[in-house]
């Protein structure tokens, strides 16, 4: 064989594959980026804690689809999930001066727990519960137990 057709060949001594580049034409690897840059979001929608605090139909399908996403990626949830709930109703009865302070904690809580147990399909809960924290309103805290709830009564 020549020289130069040597040095053209493949990582594996197979010549290279036409018009195809590195994480090109449906490699094994391919670059999801892709999907990022064509403007749609990575992962599911956040939840609207507006909508949510105004439509308990949205409430419920909010919760459906949370417990839907765990039972695809995650296990083993039920007592760690029903251990957060328990700490969302101590939050929730907390006197209106700690309350923040306790939904404070709990996110913590609730991150640490995400982490711990790689339950990544709780993420929107976080997230949630920043907004539902920052914004301070005690409906907010009440609907946000609220879907906890009925996250907990659908995944038994």
């Amino acid at each position: 064989m020549a020289e130069n057709q040597q040095e053209h060949r493949g990582r594996e001594g197979r010549p290279p594959r036409e018009g195809r580049g590195p994480r090109e034409g449906g490699g094994r690897f391919e670059d999801r980026r892709g999907d990022r840059d064509r403007g749609r979001p990575e992962g599911p929608p956040e939840i609207d804690l507006d909508k949510l605090v105004a439509d308990s139909l949205y409430l419920d399908n909010q919760a459906h689809g949370v417990v839907s996403r765990m039972r695809d990626m995650d296990s083993g949830t039920k007592s760690q999930l029903r251990r957060l709930y328990n700490a969302v109703r101590r939050a929730c009865r907390a006197p209106d001066n700690e309350r923040q302070h306790q939904f404070v904690m709990l996110r913590a809580r609730l991150a640490y727990t995400i982490a711990r147990h790689s339950l990544r399909s709780l993420d929107q809960l976080e997230k949630l519960l920043l907004q539902v924290t920052r914004k301070n309103d005690p409906r907010g805290y009440e609907r946000f137990r609220d879907l906890f709830e009925a996250i907990v009564a659908y995944n038994e």
